[in-house]
């Protein structure tokens, strides 16, 4: 039988081959070269390989006892070859030999036995589990599916709709949702496509546009060739087939090799579609490509390999569609010797490429016979290969391993055994012997001679990767029987390096990648240990550390770092070898480069080309970034947030660019670093705009567009040389963000956000940000910023959607001033950037030293100028103690100007002038060149101001503008040209303005008043004190008729720029002016004048107007002065000073009286129209409030009260005009419908009640709770009422018929409140279980609990965007959760006591809470931050509001009162810049001219005894501060705390140098230094005295007797003695050396609260709770004198510098002044403010003062006159305060209050009736009176000109 097989097809017979074969195998066996036993070994294989055709035909027994024999002797023959090949180390081809053994006969064989140390499959590796364990779904990109006719953004964008669009085509049932792959999104396009065919036509069009602008394109750049390439997968057949053209004849024709083509035409093979290749297309690729190959023979290494690349590329796809009869004499024959002649290429990577390829064309057959074959090369063609390849698209992995088995056998006989195919890492050092590095041994392996199996094996692995089939990829690895070849390994290693470098894939795969590869390392069981693959991985890796992923390079680094110490010495050896040689040049394959623009697309739709000019202008941008020094701010949330919740505003500013809020405006001082910051912002987002998607960062400078408000975003692209298809391109297609800078300097009062339409329907995509300074914003300014409201989205407890439009779409901070460590920083880089004259030593000395300096320099553009001009302005050599160097605001300025202008001068000198201008620039230096700059500088500014408005970009056309004021700067006049040059001034194109916007602001006050000028007036006008308040003196004292003044001052005065235009709403210039009145006494008269002027010159009331208002921002106190009749209509006189003012007269129209004193002031008569005070009136109610609402329109307001009532008020004029009776209990809540007809209440009755809100009648009374109600909510739609319970239930009510419904059970406590999101499907409850729970409003069913008070939970809100829950709680904090998932957000702590209420603004961006603790707290909805506290309760606050405009906040509590507070400002008053609790201890610096104070809000403050104003705050204390004391030197000043620590402070500095902690839990209640200063005593609570050395602290002595607490102590004026007083009613004396106890001064009935000596140390007196002060001798302690008079306790006693007079303040709101020799009281000031809780008494050069502290925050300083025998003490300056002051103030007759301010004023106390406002019926009247008279001015108007005087007339009456 097996003659019959054999015979016909071979020369030998069956017995003959099995003799040949068992000669080759004696041959192998005893061979003793590997190279001879290689040989024989491969004729055994081709002498057996004959019989393969055999194999299945003898699946049956062997018919006759010779075919027997015969089998059995080819079976043993395959088990020898086997054994011979297992010894070789090739355990697959022995494990095929066994396979064949079994088949021919032994079918007992088991081939896995015969192979030692194996177990089950021997061919199957094993890697960790969690290396590709799961596949990636492979598809087309989604994008945004464009609507019709709308161009296409990208390319990738036309692919997705085509690819879509094919499937409509090919599946149209896909769009109705047969196609479980496409989303709704996708059915939706693709329905809408089914109808539309013009739709598809222009689909169909732009894809055939496309390829023609390709072939088109000359340069075929790398990126044009990706983005047609990309379209590959989805063109149809005549579009594929004439680009494929395209391409081949491009790289025929190319001279030059373009790799790009190259890669381009492997990947648009490889995306292919069945039937779209043909025969002839392929081998005309491959005959132009092994036509190029040949000639580039001579060329780099790089060409080759690409071209060896790409002709493998084409060999794949012509074996994966079976082309047969490739030409072997023209093609087939030259190509395998060119490419078996890259063997020996001294390029590795090269090699492989070239085996890769050899292999690929033995797979493709060429035109031989199979006889002409055998004939030729003795060997037998084997079929089906070809078809193997072909179904490599779809793999199955299974059926493909079982495939690459069945080629492994057959292709067994042709194989050739490699020597070095199996080779150790013991072999490295034999390499090494051999000079084999890395280069050589990976050469080794590479068959140019035969088939191998790697290759379909390789081919399949690319179509897993390429399709996602991770794990069917890892098991083919894994089970391939070709496992251990060189090759495929080698290639295995290479594509794991290609998908670790690819940026396309996710993390994760390329991090599985990386460890893919350690594992191919690491483990030589599975994979063997050939040295030279470890070597390639090693290679990869190296260059896998370089990828641009950070995460991918730590993930390589720490696979390198384990595989250095992984192994033994010799494997250790190998890393390091490797480590040592060059790396591969060649980069790992990834393809085309990413598809970034669009070029081709553009073109094809006719869309101009943006990308190049956007490149220009990113450029640019990032050129002009400079070498500034930027240190990162640091913002708060809002300008109410505190200054101690700071945060990165980078940080900040980039998560909003995440969000899906659409505006953020960023706020700021005046040179706070807005301008920086946003300029440092645009650069880094320019950094990553590297894609179309990416949003374009635009910074836009606002003042130097022309009307911002319209077109914006096109006006500044016209200025950057943009055109107007490219503008209309970007709005279409493009996202930005726009930072739009100054909006301050433009003066704008539009919202840039909604006037320019801004991410509307065709219009522009952008998120904006805007800068804007603080001071610039009105009350209202946040309706300027925010997104125009849109239809709301659905809210977020339905649905999940995007915020909606609106507030809470604005997102806030404000730039904090500039830590310390911030300084710093900027300092060392500052010194090592500009390397001035002084080193960060010098600066840092000078910052510590200098008063006031770095308090100076935390705004940045103050710092920047001061560190350029500190040397000028601070001479170290000439000051010895820096302490006594002078710097303010507006001297840096000046110096900064003048180092500015000197700098110009020589920069200006040292060029090449013409003569012209040399001639110019000498008569410049002639007359002063910097006084000739300061001038220039000062009329600009001027004319800025006067001309346009303070608009800071002055544009100039040389032709336009030859005849305006404009030319008279910006002319071609050589001074003029010289001098712009020098000045501080910035040119952009026609565009010229400030350096910075302060500095036009300071030229111009210095417009205002130069003190350089007016050095040279008269001493008599010139003379006087700076800085002294006495000139309000000899204003109020001898300002007489205008010409009794100066002349030369009069007409400063008249002429002044002041007098052009009110700068009230110009806060820095009003500052600077400030800053020169205090200095400057000349100015401070001429500023007086104005006022004086304007009462008898109408035209001077704007002069007047910024003269009073720079006055008292200068901190000038007009106490007693004469103002009647002045005019300073729309003034600000915020936190001004006018005790005792004649203001009878005044025009006060618009006056900001916000924060003023005008106690006892006279406004008689005075017109105050529209006079604002900052603060509303509070309500004195009849009973306790327990809740309160405002109605929908909020015109009424409805309070609820324990005695059962509600009353309704009228919130214009807040009169009660309803009262609802009813309830019999405590109204414990309260709620409008939403159409505001119905009120539903709530009572401690058990009841709810609903209520007609017009009439006040009761409709409905709804009973089924069986406890109090305590909360009660309408749901939005109004026909649902629910209700809460102390029965810890919550009703449902039909608000319409009363009946109940569902009742929600769940909390196992009392339910406090009950709330409904604003869409009404979700109800919310709170209870005193401390939890929160939800309930749907529909089902009823009850949804997530909210855990996290600790204690109840009293009161909840919903946010009005539906997106968060507030709720209050007995914890005493405030939570915020996440509405729709239940997660806690921030937690608001800072009450301290139980919140009872809650609410958000309308806004949604403020939620205000109110507690038991009395006050009223503002936050932050987002990021929790604590805004203001509000204090004026006096008792528990029990209900909070806000009114629906969000201005006003309402609260309510047990004291009876309803208070009204500013919502937008967080106050009821405004903030004070002086304390802000009691003033408990003042004390008085040796020099008399200072004060010290400390208070109960834990500060100490200075302040200048002449002035009154605050020149330090010392903060460091935690509670509050009891006492102070200065050093006997002045220069240090000791305070002493509740918070249990003596701190003692530098003075000048305001340093706290040194702190003292008590020890236990004892703290210091007095303080007092011995007059040499070497120790301090104090009384501490522990009923003791005791002396501390005042340099080390060390307690020196401890005297004890009193038996209750300390309250005050004093050394004698000699310091040998002590006086000490206490609660225990005495006074005791001690000696202060030796501690030892003197007399006790007993004769107080209560409390000793005072206690001092007098200046000669005589005399002792004491003040004390039993109202009296006693006077004792200081020697025997008996007791001289009692004065009495006080009608409460005495606080503090104080002598005069002479010793005979004493003054004493007591709590009966009285300061007493006493003879102390005849006990008389001299003078008696009463109808104080507050109590008054300390005293001191302080003489100097102007006179004596008392200066007092208490209750009401402040410190006053009173001035004594007059005789011994009779004193007078009248007020001289007070510190500022957070409240209004108008006690005892007269306005009588007073015009134009309204009736709210009327009220407000009533309620401080002032005296008199003003005129009251006119009643509805009575402007009704005038109303019908004025249409009368203009119908009768109509008919006049028909008449002769004769009758003009009638008509004049009728003109004034309408006036009136």
């Amino acid at each position: 039988m097996l003659e019959r097989i054999f015979t016909p097809r071979n020369d030998f017979s069956p017995q003959e081959i099995v003799e040949s074969a068992r000669f080759f195998l004696d041959i192998a066996q005893n061979a003793d070269k590997p190279r001879i036993c290689s040989l024989a070994s491969a004729i055994v294989d081709s002498t057996l390989f004959g019989m393969k055709r055999g194999i299945r035909r003898t699946l049956v027994p062997p018919s006759t006892e010779e075919d027997r024999e015969v089998c059995n002797n080819i079976a043993s023959i395959f088990i020898e070859h086997g054994k011979l090949l297992e010894r070789a180390g090739d355990s697959e081809r022995a494990r095929s030999c066994f396979a064949k053994a079994k088949k021919w006969g032994i079918a007992s064989l088991d081939a896995n036995q015969l192979i030692p140390g194996t177990k089950g499959r021997m061919d199957i590796a094993r890697l960790p589990a969690e290396i590709f364990s799961m596949d990636i779904v492979v598809r087309l990109t989604k994008t945004e599916l464009p609507k019709a006719d709308v161009p296409f953004a990208t390319t990738p964008q036309l692919v997705y709709c085509l690819e879509l669009l094919a499937k409509i085509q090919s599946s149209p049932q896909a769009a109705s949702g047969a196609d479980a792959t496409l989303d709704e999104n996708e059915r939706y396009w693709m329905r809408s496509m089914m109808q539309d065919i013009d739709e598809q036509q222009r689909l169909h069009s732009i894809e055939t546009k496309l390829i023609a602008e390709f072939i088109d394109d000359d340069l075929k750049e790398a990126s044009t060739v990706a983005e047609i390439v990309c379209l590959g997968p989805v063109l149809k057949q005549p579009h594929y087939r004439k680009l494929l053209g395209h391409f081949i004849d491009s790289i025929g024709r190319s001279t030059l090799l373009e790799f790009g083509l190259l890669n381009g035409l492997a990947q648009l093979l490889q995306c292919a579609r069945s039937g779209y290749l043909r025969q002839d297309d392929l081998v005309s690729i491959l005959c132009v490509l092994s036509d190029r190959l040949q000639r580039t023979h001579q060329q780099s290494s790089e060409d080759l390999y690409q071209l060896v690349k790409a002709v493998s590329n084409v060999l794949d796809a012509m074996a994966d569609s079976s082309v047969k009869g490739l030409s072997r004499e023209k093609i087939h024959e030259p190509l395998c010797a060119y490419l078996d002649g890259l063997k020996d290429n001294s390029d590795p990577y090269l090699v492989y490429h070239a085996a890769y390829a050899y292999q690929a064309l033995q797979y493709v057959p060429d035109d031989e016979s199979p006889l002409q074959s055998v004939l030729r090369r003795t060997r037998t063609v084997i079929g089906g290969i070809s078809g193997l390849v072909s179904a490599v698209k779809g793999l199955d992995v299974n059926q493909f391993l079982e495939g690459l088995d069945q080629i492994q056998e057959g292709l067994a006989g042709v194989y050739h055994l490699a020597v070095v195919g199996y080779q150790g890492v013991s072999a490295v050092a034999e390499l090494a012997n051999k000079g084999m590095g890395l280069l050589d041994s990976l050469k080794e392996g590479f068959s140019f001679s035969s088939k191998r199996a790697w290759y379909p094996a390789l081919r399949g692995s690319d179509e897993f990767i390429r399709n996602g089939q991770l794990s069917a990829f890892k098991k083919l690895v894994c089970e391939a029987p070709c496992r251990y070849d060189h090759a495929f390994l080698l290639g295995i290693c290479q594509r794991l390096g290609e998908v670790t470098a690819d940026p396309l894939r996710d993390l994760s795969t390329r991090q599985q990648a990386v460890d893919f590869l350690g594992e191919l390392y690491k483990n030589d069981v599975d994979w063997g240990n050939q040295a030279s693959i470890k070597k390639w991985i090693l290679t990869i890796l190296t260059r896998l550390s370089d990828v641009p992923n950070s995460e991918v390079q730590e993930h390589v680094q720490a696979l390198q770092k384990d595989l250095e110490k992984s192994g033994d010495a010799e494997k250790q050896a190998l890393y390091q070898s490797c480590q040592d040689e060059t790396p591969c040049l060649y980069p790992l394959d990834v393809g085309l480069p990413p598809l970034v623009h669009s070029p081709l697309l553009t073109r094809a739709q006719d869309i101009p080309d943006v990308e190049d000019d956007l490149r220009r202008l990113k450029k640019l941008r990032l050129a002009d970034r400079g070498r500034a020094v930027y240190i990162p701010p640091q913002a708060k949330a809002n300008l109410q947030a505190s200054d101690k919740a700071l945060f990165k505003l980078m940080e900040n500013v980039k998560e909003f660019l995440k969000s899906d809020r659409r505006a953020y405006l960023l706020l700021g001082d005046s040179g706070s670093g807005k301008s920086t910051f946003n300029r440092e912002l645009e650069c880094e987002l320019w950094m990553n705009c590297n894609q179309p998607e990416d949003p374009i960062p635009l910074h836009i400078h606002l003042p130097s567009i022309d009307r911002p408000e319209q077109d914006l975003v096109a006006k500044h692209l016209r200025r950057n040389d943009f055109t107007e298809p490219q503008i209309r391109e970007l709005r279409t297609t493009r996202r930005f963000i726009l930072i739009c800078d100054g909006y301050d300097e433009c003066q704008q009062v539009y919202n840039l956000y909604t006037s320019n339409n801004l991410n509307e329907t065709g219009q522009w995509s952008a998120k904006m940000i805007t800068s804007c300074r603080s001071e610039h914003l009105g009350q209202d300014y946040k309706d300027r910023f925010q997104p125009a409201h849109q239809p709301a989205h659905q809210p977020a407890d339905r649905t999940p959607g995007p915020t909606p439009s609106g507030a809470n779409e604005l997102q806030e901070a404000v730039i904090a001033p500039f830590s310390k460590e911030q300084i710093h920083d900027y300092i060392y880089r500052y010194v090592a950037l500009a390397k001035p004259t002084w080193r960060a030593k010098s600066y840092l000395e000078a910052l510590e030293q200098v008063p006031n300096l770095m308090d100076l320099i935390k705004n940045p553009f103050l710092l920047t100028l001061s560190l350029s001009v500190l040397p000028r302005v601070v001479d170290v050599d000439k000051i010895q103690d820096l302490s006594d160097a002078k710097v303010t605001r507006v001297g840096l300025y000046d110096r900064f100007v003048e180092h500015w202008l000197e700098r110009g001068k020589r920069r200006v000198g040292s060029k090449d002038l013409s003569q012209q201008a040399r001639t110019a620039f000498e008569t410049l230096v002639d007359e002063g060149f910097i006084a000739n700059g300061v001038d220039f500088l000062k009329r600009l500014a001027a004319a800025i101001y006067k001309e346009q408005g303070g608009h800071p970009v002055v544009e100039y056309s040389r032709f336009k503008d030859a005849d305006t004021w404009k030319s008279e700067f910006f002319s071609r006049d050589d001074e003029n040209r010289l001098l712009r040059e020098a000045c501080p001034l910035a040119r952009s194109g026609n565009q010229h303005r400030f350096i910075h916007r302060s500095l036009l602001e300071y030229c111009f006050a210095r417009a205002v008043f130069d003190p350089q000028e007016n050095k040279a007036m008269p001493p008599a006008v010139n003379g006087g004190r700076r800085g002294s308040v006495s000139s309000v003196y000899s204003f109020e004292e001898r300002a007489g008729p205008t010409e009794n003044f100066d002349f030369g001052i009069e007409q400063a005065a008249a002429e002044s720029p002041l007098s052009w235009r009110s700068f009230v709403e110009y806060p820095s210039i009003v500052q600077f002016l400030a800053e020169r009145a205090q200095q400057e006494p000349l100015f401070k008269k001429q500023l007086l004048m104005m006022i004086e002027r304007s009462k008898i010159d109408q035209a001077a009331r704007t002069a007047a107007t910024n003269a009073i208002t720079i006055l008292v921002r200068s901190g000038m106190q007009f106490n007693w002065a004469d103002l009647r009749g002045i005019r300073i209509p729309g003034a600000d006189l915020n936190g001004g000073i006018f005790e005792h003012a004649q203001l009878q007269g005044a025009d006060m129209r618009r006056v900001n009286f916000r924060n003023v004193c005008l106690r006892q002031a006279d406004l008689s008569v005075a017109n105050m129209q529209d006079a604002r005070f900052g603060e509303w009136p509070y309500l004195k109610l009849q009973a306790d409030i327990y809740c309160h609402a405002y109605s929908p329109d909020g015109k009424n307001c409805a309070v609820g009260f324990n005695d059962g009532k509600i009353s309704m008020y009228d919130t214009l004029t807040w009169d009660r005009v309803l009262v609802l009776s009813g309830h019999t209990d405590a109204v414990q809540d309260i709620e409008y419908a939403k159409n505001g007809l119905w009120i539903v209440s709530g009572s401690r009755d058990k009841t709810v009640r609903i209520w007609d809100a017009q009439t006040g009648a009761c409709d409905r009374i709804l009973s089924g709770h069986t406890g109090g109600v305590n909360g009660v909510a309408y749901s939005p739609s109004g026909h649902q009422i629910a209700s809460a319970s102390d029965d810890k239930t919550v009703r449902l009510w039909d608000s319409e018929t009363g009946t109940s419904g569902q009742t929600l059970s769940g909390h196992t406590s009392v339910v406090y409140g009950v709330v409904y999101s604003p869409s009404g499907h979700q109800i919310v409850s709170c209870s005193a279980d401390k939890t929160i729970r939800t309930w749907d409003a529909e089902t009823h069913a009850p949804g997530f609990t909210l855990s996290g008070h600790t204690k109840s939970v009293t009161c909840l809100a919903y946010s009005p965007d539906g997106r968060q829950i507030a709720s209050g709680s007995s914890d005493e904090t405030v939570r915020i959760w996440e509405a729709q998932t239940g997660a806690q957000g921030p937690v608001l702590r800072g009450h301290t006591n139980t919140i009872r209420s809650v609410a958000y603004s309308p806004s949604g961006q403020q939620v205000a809470s109110a507690s038991e603790d009395q006050t009223v707290r503002l936050w932050d909805s987002q990021t929790g931050a604590a805004g203001l506290t509000m204090n004026g309760h006096t008792y528990y606050i029990w209900s909070l509001a806000y009114s629906p405009s969000g201005h006003q906040i309402a609260s309510g509590g047990w004291d009876k009162t309803m208070r009204l507070w500013d919502a937008r400002t967080g106050s009821s008053g405004p903030v004070s810049s002086g304390h802000s609790n009691y003033v408990l201890s003042v004390a008085n610096s040796p020099s008399n001219l200072q004060i010290a104070s400390g208070s109960a809000d834990s500060t100490v403050r200075l302040w200048d005894a002449r002035t009154g104003a605050c020149t330090s705050t010392l903060s460091g204390h935690a509670k509050a501060v009891r006492s102070v004391a200065y050093s006997p030197s002045g220069h240090q000043l000791a305070s002493t705390s509740y918070d249990k620590t003596i701190r003692f402070w530098d003075v000048q500095t305001g340093a706290c140098v040194s702190t003292w902690d008590m020890s236990g839990d004892k703290f210091a209640t007095t303080v007092m230094y011995s007059p040499d200063g070497l120790h301090i005593v104090s009384g501490i609570d522990d009923n003791t005295v005791r002396v501390w050395n005042a340099e080390t602290g060390a307690c020196d002595i401890t005297m004890s007797g009193h038996t209750s607490f300390i309250t005050s102590v004093s050394y004698s004026p000699n310091g040998h003695q002590l006086a000490s007083g206490s609660q225990d009613k005495t006074v005791r004396l001690w000696d202060s050396e030796t501690g030892a106890p003197g007399p006790i001064l007993s004769g107080h009935t209560d409390a000793v609260r005072t206690v001092v000596y007098s200046p000669s140390g005589l005399q002792i007196a004491s003040g004390g709770e039993d109202r009296t002060i006693r006077l004792w001798d200081a020697q025997t302690g008996a007791c001289s004198q009692t004065l009495s008079g006080h009608k409460d306790r005495v606080m503090s006693v104080a002598y005069s510098s002479s010793g005979n007079q004493l003054a004493s303040v007591s709590e009966d709101r009285t300061i007493r002044l006493w003879d102390v020799i005849s006990g008389h009281c001299l003078a008696t000031m009463d109808n104080v403010e507050s109590t008054i809780s300390s005293v001191v008494w302080i003489e100097n050069s102007d006179g004596s003062f008392l200066v007092t502290g208490g209750g009401d925050w402040t410190i006053r300083s009173w001035r004594v006159t007059g005789t011994e025998g009779e004193q007078h003490v009248r007020l001289h300056w007070r510190s500022p305060s957070a409240s209004l002051f108008v006690k005892g103030a007269k306005i009588e007759n007073a015009k134009g209050l309204s009736r709210i301010n009327a009220n407000l004023l009533a309620q401080r106390g002032v005296v008199g009736e003003p005129v009251p406002p006119p009643s509805i019926r009575t402007t009704g009247e005038k109303l019908v009176s004025i249409a009368s008279t203009v119908s009768r001015l109509r008919m006049l108007s028909k008449q002769s000109v004769s009758d003009t005087s009638s008509l004049v007339n009728q003109e004034h009456t309408i006036e009136e």
